[in-house]
C-alpha cells in the first residue's frame, strides 16, 4: 500500500535576552565559569521563590508572531506543564496552553507552492542541561530558566522537503528580527517533528510519534525520512504504530523509543498561581509591530526587482541577514552592475569563507575595498585570475585592490598590438597543433588560449586575446 506522511514541526528557540525568563540571572548561560554558578532560587524551583515575567521576552515572543503573520491574544496566561524529568527544577515548566502569545499564523514555502499554518507561538522556559557519564545523570542548571519561544506548525507538509524548508524559512526570520543566534550546534534552536502516515486519499489522522530534539537540518531530514518508512512497514506487516517520543541515533540513523508520547491532559495543565494573566493592548501590539525589518521572503522580492537577479540567485542572498546586508554594501559602493557582484559573491567570495570556517557577520573585508576590486575587473584594468589573486591578499593581509595590483604587476594586458605579436608567435611555434586544428580538432582552441594565459601570466585580456586568436586560425586555414 502506498502512504502519505503527515508532518507537523515544533521549533524552540532560545531568545536573546539578557536575563532569564522568570529571574534576573543571566540568559547567556554558555559563559558561566562552570555547572551550577548562574542560578537563583527561582531558576532552581526552591520554595518559597516567585517567579517574575521578563518584560523583553514577552516583546520577542510577539515580535516573531507577527512576523509570522499569528493573531496577537490581547490576554495571555501561563501555566504549569506538569511532568518528572531531572532536568526539570520544579516538576513542572511554566509555559502558555490555552492563551499564547500569538496563534492562526501562516508562512509559504517553496516558493510559495505551499502554505504551512502555524497553530501558535508561546512561550515558556528552558530545562537544565544532562550529562551523562559513566552511568550518572550530572545536571547543569545553568540553562533553566532562559526563555524559550515554541512555534508550533499544523500537520501540513507531506515530506521531509517541505519540513525542512520550513524549519530554514522560521531560523532564517529569528536570525532576521535577532532573537535567536541560530546556532544549531549550541543548541539554542531545536527541532521537533511530528510524523505519522496514511493511505494516499485518506484525510485520517493516524497514530503520530514525536522525535525530539534534532539539532540540524541533516538530522531532521533524515529522521523523518526514516520514520516514514518505518511507520509504513509496520502498517504492511499488519502491526500498529505506538504513540510514543523518539529520540535520534545519528549514527546508526534509526529513530529509538525514550517513553510513551504524553497527550495534553497527561500534563495536567493548570493555570500558574504566581503569575497573574498578562493584558496587552492595541497600541502596544501596533508598536511591536513597527519593530518588524524586512524579512526575508520581502527582501528577495525586492532584490529581484531592484537589482534584476534571478529569483533563485536572490534567495542565496537573503538566507542570512548579514549576507544581504554584505551585498547592498557592495551594491552602494560600486559601479559595476549587481549580477556581477552576485556572482563574486556566490563564487570565490563564499568559497574562500566556506574554505576557512568564516562566518559572513565576521569578514574583515571592507565592502568598499571589494566594490573597488569588482570594478577593476568591470572596467578591465584586471582580468578574473588576476582578481582572484587579490581578493585572497585582502582577506589575509587588507589593504587597497589598486596598490595590490600595482605591487604585484597584475595589471591586465589590453594593448591589442601586443597581444596579437604573442598570438602570431604561439601559432608559428606550435605548427602541428595549428594542422590537428584546422582538420577538425576543436578542443586545441582552449590549449591555444591557455598559451596565451601562460605567456602573460593570465593578464591578457581574454576577450581581445580569443579574438585575435580566432582570426588567426582562421587565416592559415585559407
Amino acid at each position: 500500500m502506498k502512504y502519505e506522511p503527515v508532518i507537523g514541526l515544533e521549533i524552540h528557540a532560545e531568545l536573546l535576552t539578557n536575563s532569564k525568563a522568570f529571574c534576573s540571572c543571566s540568559a547567556d548561560y554558555s559563559s558561566a565559569p562552570e555547572a551550577n554558578t548562574n542560578i537563583c532560587p527561582v531558576c532552581t524551583g526552591l520554595p518559597g521563590a516567585l517567579p517574575v515575567l521578563n518584560k523583553k521576552a514577552v516583546e520577542l515572543s510577539a515580535l516573531v508572531a507577527l512576523a509570522l503573520n499569528c493573531s496577537i491574544n490581547h490576554l495571555n496566561t501561563f501555566a504549569r506543564k506538569n511532568y518528572y524529568y531531572p532536568d526539570l527544577p520544579k516538576g513542572y515548566q511554566i509555559s502558555q496552553y490555552e492563551l499564547p502569545i500569538g496563534e492562526k499564523g501562516a508562512l509559504k514555502i517553496l516558493d510559495d507552492s505551499l502554505t504551512v499554518r502555524v497553530r501558535r507561538t508561546h512561550l515558556e522556559e528552558d530545562t537544565a542541561k544532562l550529562a551523562h557519564e559513566k552511568g550518572a545523570a550530572l545536571v547543569d542548571f545553568n540553562r533553566a530558566g532562559v526563555p524559550l519561544l515554541e512555534i508550533v506548525s499544523e500537520p501540513d507538509m507531506r515530506n521531509a522537503e517541505q519540513a525542512l524548508d520550513y524549519a530554514t524559512k522560521i531560523r532564517a526570520i529569528l536570525r532576521y528580527l535577532g532573537v535567536n543566534s541560530g546556532d544549531m550546534e549550541k543548541g539554542v534552536i531545536r527541532f521537533e517533528a511530528n510524523v505519522s502516515v496514511r493511505p494516499v486519499g485518506s484525510d485520517e489522522l493516524r497514530t503520530r510519534t514525536e522525535i525530539k530534539n534534532l539539532n540540524s537540518f541533516r538530522a531532521l531530514t533524515r529522521s523523518i525520512e526514516y520514520e516514514i518508512q518505518r511507520q509504513s512497514k509496520v502498517y504492511d506487516e499488519g502491526g500498529t504504530v505506538v504513540q510514543e517520543t523518539l529520540g535520534w541515533d545519528d549514527v546508526r540513523g534509526v529513530t529509538v523509543s525514550q517513553r510513551g508520547k504524553e497527550d495534553a491532559h497527561d500534563y495536567r495543565y493548570f493555570p500558574e498561581p504566581d503569575l497573574p494573566p498578562l493584558k496587552v493592548d492595541s497600541a502596544w501590539v501596533e508598536n511591536i509591530r513597527a519593530q518588524l525589518p524586512e524579512l526575508p521572503e520581502a527582501k528577495t522580492s525586492r532584490f529581484v526587482n531592484q537589482f534584476e537577479l534571478k529569483e533563485n540567485d536572490a534567495r542565496f542572498l537573503t538566507v542570512e541577514k548579514a549576507l544581504a546586508d554584505y551585498f547592498e554594501a557592495v551594491v552602494a559602493k560600486s559601479k559595476s552592475p549587481a549580477k556581477a557582484i552576485h556572482s563574486w559573491i556566490a563564487g570565490e567570495f563564499m568559497r574562500y569563507l566556506n574554505d576557512n570556517g568564516i562566518e559572513i557577520q565576521n569578514v574583515a573585508l571592507a565592502p568598499e575595498s571589494f566594490a573597488k576590486l569588482i570594478d577593476m575587473v568591470t572596467d578591465k584594468t584586471i582580468g578574473a585570475s588576476a582578481a582572484k589573486t587579490v581578493l585572497i591578499e585582502l582577506f589575509t593581509n587588507g589593504g587597497d585592490p589598486a596598490q595590490i595590483v600595482k605591487d604585484k604587476n597584475l595589471a591586465q594586458m589590453s594593448d591589442v598590438g601586443a597581444i596579437q605579436e604573442l598570438v602570431t608567435k604561439i601559432l608559428n611555434d606550435n605548427p602541428k597543433e595549428v594542422e590537428q586544428y584546422l582538420s577538425g580538432k576543436d578542443t586545441l582552441f582552449q590549449w591555444f588560449m591557455g598559451q596565451v594565459a601562460r605567456a602573460t601570466k593570465g593578464k591578457a585580456d581574454p576577450n581581445v586575446a580569443k579574438e585575435l586568436m580566432v582570426k588567426g586560425l582562421e587565416e592559415r586555414g585559407k
